[in-house]
């Protein structure tokens, strides 16, 4: 497997989004730039973008400023970037909420930032981690779902999420994906810390616009 050299976290700018169920991707970059007190600048796309030396190499840390369906334009403007060497950050209704899980390809799931990655790339062969955030309750539309706050009560599984996968993107960084996919695919998605949080496996997913 391609070492990992541009690790995408995908959420919407802006304080109405911050603590959003589509913004995991952006905490999940925060918490890891934190622990190594990197510095996030602006760059064009429009982005910001964090320099991080690991495992003997620099890593780009990248959150486009884009709403969600225009993720692909940060990305594809990134010089010289191989797709199998993008790893993408995001949430997924299709995981329970607290559940983590790498895959090395595939299509969107509905989800739309993901989808303009694959347009932009042409291809849908690059590594994403998957944060889940569980299925909308009954009589919820899926696009307003997502741009929803987590309820008290789950805000803790949330928080546990979103630190289990800066883990997880450090691992797969500093000892490659195989290893990182071993280690949280097989242990429910949560890299052997304990069990993931309520919700329930969802298939398929539909398409939204705008900030979803």
């Amino acid at each position: 497997m391609e070492q990992i050299s541009v690790v995408c976290g995908l959420g919407n700018p802006g304080a109405r989004y911050r603590s959003t169920r589509h913004n995991l991707g952006f905490l999940a970059l925060d918490v890891l730039s934190r622990r190594h007190s990197l510095s996030w600048r602006r760059v064009g796309g429009p982005a910001q973008e964090a320099r991080w030396r690991a495992a003997g190499r620099t890593i780009v840390l990248l959150k486009p400023l884009t709403y969600m369906n225009e993720s692909g334009a940060a990305v594809s403007r990134l010089s010289g970037l191989r797709p199998s060497g993008l790893l993408v950050v995001s949430d997924d209704i299709n995981l329970p909420l607290g559940k983590l899980r790498f895959r090395m390809g595939g299509g969107s799931g509905g989800h739309n930032g993901l989808a303009s990655i694959i347009d932009r790339l042409g291809t849908e062969a690059f590594p994403r981690l998957r944060l889940g955030i569980g299925g909308a309750p009954e009589g919820v539309d899926w696009a307003d779902f997502v741009l929803m706050e987590f309820l008290d009560e789950e805000r803790e599984a949330a928080g546990a999420a979103v630190e289990a996968a800066a883990e997880a993107v450090e691992l797969a960084v500093r000892r490659g994906l195989a290893e990182a996919m071993q280690r949280y695919n097989r242990s429910g998605g949560t890299g052997g810390r304990g069990p993931a949080g309520p919700g329930g496996d969802r298939e398929g997913g539909g398409e939204g616009g705008g900030a979803a």
